[in-house]
């Protein structure tokens, strides 16, 4: 099972550069960033954990900015998006974006993709809160147009691109692994099968009971049985909960790090060495 980290870098808190050289050094497979690019001051959207919203989210990186630091002083460790918020993005340059970091790194970025909890935060990057699933689904469809080998006109419900020259393309083919986050149910599920590589269920709760539910949609769809991804993600680790994912077959865990300076994430990951 390989053993990645997820971490809310900030300007508070260790450093891409120092966080990816440890992790690489120390044998873990990857590390993933969250993405909000700024929280209104006056919101009425909850924090889904509960309570407060963690003074974190008000401070993140760039997602792309800081795996192109992790990418350029490493040369094994996974790089991903925990997860990256398609719809508050142009899509063809996003498109760039992704297949350049795919491309820089040899092929190591999974992009992680979400819907978003924040309404007042999407709403100043202009997306209608009830259409934010299709949307995202759309702007997927445009960004594989431009990955394509060919030139690939694609029109869709929100836009469009013509048939264009779009390089650097991504390594690892028609597109980067792509895994869905977001809490188990019809919507979610139909929309893995359709257009991705799997799932990133956040704290890993549950899974026995909606793996077998996710893999009857998968299989319904089409889709190879053995190439579903379940990639638990954000997870606080004990003994019993990581041998309780290795009998569920699953191959890849996501490990939360404190949003903390040098010396507490080293700790942490001297923690979870014990699972590498």
């Amino acid at each position: 099972m390989r053993i990645a980290t997820t971490i809310f870098l900030t300007d508070e808190t260790i450093t891409p550069v120092r966080l990816a050289q440890e992790l690489e050094q120390r044998g873990f497979a990857g590390l993933y960033v969250p993405e909000h690019t700024h929280i209104p001051a006056e919101r009425t959207s909850p924090y889904p954990a509960g309570g407060d919203l963690p003074r974190e989210y008000t401070r993140t990186f760039d997602p792309f900015v800081a795996l192109a630091q992790a990418a350029a002083v490493t040369e094994r460790l996974g790089l991903g998006t925990g997860i990256t918020l398609v719809a508050q993005h142009d899509p063809i340059d996003l498109a760039k974006q992704i297949a350049t970091l795919d491309h820089l790194s040899g092929g190591r970025f999974t992009l992680g993709v979400g819907f978003g909890w924040n309404k007042e935060e999407a709403a100043d990057h202009g997306v209608e809160w009830t259409s934010r699933r299709e949307l995202t689904r759309d702007r997927i469809g445009l960004m594989r147009a431009l990955w394509a080998a060919e030139p690939t006109a694609y029109e869709g419900e929100f836009g469009s691109v013509r048939a264009s020259h779009a390089y650097p393309k991504p390594v690892q083919g028609a597109a980067p692994r792509t895994l869905i986050g977001g809490a188990a149910g019809p919507k979610l599920f139909a929309q893995i099968a359709q257009y991705a590589d799997g799932w990133l269920p956040i704290g890993g709760a549950g899974l026995a009971e909606t793996v077998p539910v996710l893999r009857t949609v998968w299989e319904k769809a089409g889709r190879d049985p053995e190439s579903l991804q379940i990639v638990p993600y954000a997870v606080r680790p004990t003994p019993g909960k990581m041998s309780y994912y290795a009998e569920l077959g699953i191959e890849e865990v996501v490990l939360q790090l404190p949003p903390a300076g040098e010396l507490e994430v080293l700790r942490a990951l001297d923690d979870y060495a014990q699972y590498l």
